[in-house]
């Protein structure tokens, strides 16, 4: 019964934190996107189950098939993500060790990524 009450109790806590993590992600155009990083802080492929719509930017759901998962805001309109070169690899590396890049900057620009093209 105990063993029941605690996997019932980490369901919903997997849950209600996925929940939170993706509070960006429901705005259409979406505000934070997800970010698979390697351990140099070159930037892997995400998973991401999106609607059918070409409309409808939002992602319902990302995944790390490799990596470490982290929350990327996307650059807003006229905003550019900055260039992928060592240095900036690096600088990500360590900002991302709490698992968000948002309010991070790099050379006084945010940390942000193109938005997803339809």
């Amino acid at each position: 019964m105990i063993r029941t009450f605690l996997i019932a109790a980490a369901a919903l806590a997997a849950s209600s934190g996925l929940a939170l993590a993706q509070g960006g992600m429901s705005a259409n155009p979406p505000t934070e996107t997800t970010l698979c990083l390697d351990v140099g802080g070159q930037s892997l492929p995400a998973v991401c189950k999106v609607p059918g719509s070409r409309l409808d930017k939002r992602e319902d759901i990302c995944i790390c098939r490799q990596g470490m998962r982290v929350d990327a805001p996307v650059c807003a309109p006229g905003q550019r993500a900055p260039k992928e070169n060592l240095a900036f690899e690096k600088a990500r590396k360590l900002a991302a060790r709490d698992g968000s890049l948002i309010g991070d900057l790099y050379e006084g620009q945010p940390m942000c990524v193109e938005p997803r093209k339809p």
